[in-house]
């Protein structure tokens, strides 16, 4: 767990240095990670991890601004914005338990933030994950009916 964490960390750095230059600079990443552990495994998911979430930051910016339109991204302090971006990347995108995502983002936030920055983040995330929750919940579950091949020709010849 305490690897994850630690990976978690980095890839929300290595999101800050490139929010901070308006770029997706490798280098300076891989700098970071060298920097920041040993380990390769760490190194690797850092890195996987921070260029998923970056590449998905507009989606994510644009889902926060909807929960939080008074805080919108552009409001939020940097380190704040990635931890969520992070954060909500994890969320839609990985396996990790929900309430392991919003424990490691505000543990984060704790160590590298204000103050209110943890309880911050776990309302917006906290709203995110509901709002997950409900539009999962809406999905159609597929039948067998559903998966069974269709033959074209019968169903055209049973309409005209």
């Amino acid at each position: 767990m305490l690897n994850k964490r630690k990976a978690r960390e980095l890839a929300m750095q290595i999101m800050f240095l490139w929010d901070s230059h308006s770029t997706q600079e490798v280098d300076d990443a891989r700098q970071i990670v060298t920097d920041g552990t040993d380990n390769p495994d760490i190194r690797k998911w850092a890195l996987e991890w921070a260029a998923a979430a970056w590449e998905q930051r507009t989606i994510s910016d644009l889902r926060v601004e909807r929960i939080s339109p008074q805080w919108p991204p552009n409001r939020q302090p940097m380190v704040d914005r990635n931890i969520i971006r992070l954060a909500m990347w994890e969320l839609c995108s990985t396996t990790t338990p929900p309430k392991v995502v919003l424990d490691e983002a505000i543990e984060i936030a704790k160590q590298f933030s204000t103050d209110q920055s943890a309880s911050f983040i776990n309302g917006v995330l906290d709203a995110a994950l509901k709002e997950n929750v409900a539009l999962t919940s809406e999905l159609p579950v597929a039948t067998s009916e559903d998966t069974k091949p269709v033959d074209i020709k019968a169903e055209e010849s049973k309409t005209g």
